[in-house]
C-alpha cells in the first residue's frame, strides 16, 4: 500500500510531469483539491474512486484532519492511491502533515514534485524571480497563517529582494500596510489572477496603489523590482507584434 502526493502544477494541464501521470493512470483512488486541473483526472481509470477535498466558495470542503484520515483509511484498503495537489505538495500544500500522518501508520508515501505557482506562474508571463544585480534572493510567504499558532511567523520585515506571497488576496489590505513598514510605497507589485490557465489575468501597481484595484482569487502576488523587468519585457515584447 502506497499513497502517492503528486504535484498538479499551477493549473494548466500540461504543466503536470509525465511520473505523475504515469502514476495517476494506475490510480485506485484520488483524493484532489480543488487547485487541480480537472482534466488531470481524465487520466485515472474509469473504475478510480474519485474524492474531492478540496475548497471551493459556497461548496462543503473537509479540514486537514478528515483529510488525514481519508488517506490513512484509503491508502489501508487499496495498493495505490493519489492524493492530487496543485502546484508543489511540499509548497504550502501541507503535504509534510499528510506524509507524517500516513507514515505513523505505516503508510509508504512516494512524493512526485510539481511545478509551484510561484514558478510557474510567474515564467508563463515572462516575469523573473531572480534576475542579476535586480533580485538575488526571494522569499515565498503564505497569506494565511494557521489562526491556531501561538505564535505569528510571518511579521512581514522579510529583507529578499523578491517576495511572492500565496494564497493572500483576501487579506491584501491587511497585510500591504504591514509590508509598507519596511519597503517604500513606491515598490513595484504584480498579482497574477488564475496564472497559466486561459482567464489568466495579471495586475501590475504599486505598494503604495495595490489595495485600491479590483483582484479576485486564486491568485500570486510578487513584490520587488523584478516587476519592472517584466514590465520592460511587455513593452519589446510589443514591438514584435
Amino acid at each position: 500500500m502506497t499513497v502517492y502526493m503528486l504535484g498538479a502544477g499551477p493549473g494548466d494541464p500540461e504543466l503536470i510531469t509525465l511520473k505523475a501521470i504515469n502514476i495517476l493512470k494506475k490510480a485506485e483512488v484520488v483524493l484532489y483539491d480543488s487547485l487541480a486541473n480537472d482534466e488531470l483526472l481524465e487520466y485515472a481509470p474509469d473504475d478510480a474512486k474519485l474524492i474531492f477535498v478540496g475548497k471551493r466558495a459556497g461548496e462543503h470542503y473537509r479540514k486537514q484532519p478528515e483529510i488525514n484520515q481519508l488517506l490513512i483509511e484509503e491508502g489501508k484498503q487499496h495498493d495505490i492511491v493519489v492524493r492530487l495537489k496543485g502546484g508543489d505538495p511540499f509548497i504550502f500544500g501541507r503535504g509534510g502533515e499528510e506524509e507524517l500522518a500516513l507514515l505513523e501508520e505505516g503508510i509508504d508515501v512516494q512524493v512526485v514534485p510539481g511545478i509551484n505557482s510561484a514558478l510557474g506562474s510567474s515564467a508563463m508571463i515572462g516575469l523573473p524571480l531572480t534576475h542579476r544585480a535586480v533580485s538575488t534572493s526571494l522569499t515565498l510567504i503564505t497569506g494565511h497563517e494557521d489562526p491556531e499558532k501561538s505564535e505569528k511567523q510571518v511579521n512581514w520585515d522579510y529583507t529578499a529582494d523578491t517576495l511572492v506571497v500565496f494564497m493572500g488576496v483576501g487579506l491584501l489590505k491587511k497585510y500591504v500596510p504591514k509590508i509598507l513598514e519596511y519597503r517604500s510605497p513606491e515598490t513595484p507589485v504584480c498579482v497574477i489572477e488564475n496564472g497559466t490557465l486561459p482567464e489568466q489575468r495579471v495586475i501590475t501597481g504599486t505598494l503604495g496603489d495595490i489595495v485600491e484595484k479590483k483582484i479576485n482569487p486564486p491568485a500570486l502576488v510578487i513584490i520587488g523590482e523584478v516587476v519592472n523587468i517584466y514590465l520592460e519585457s511587455q513593452k519589446l515584447r510589443s514591438k514584435l507584434e
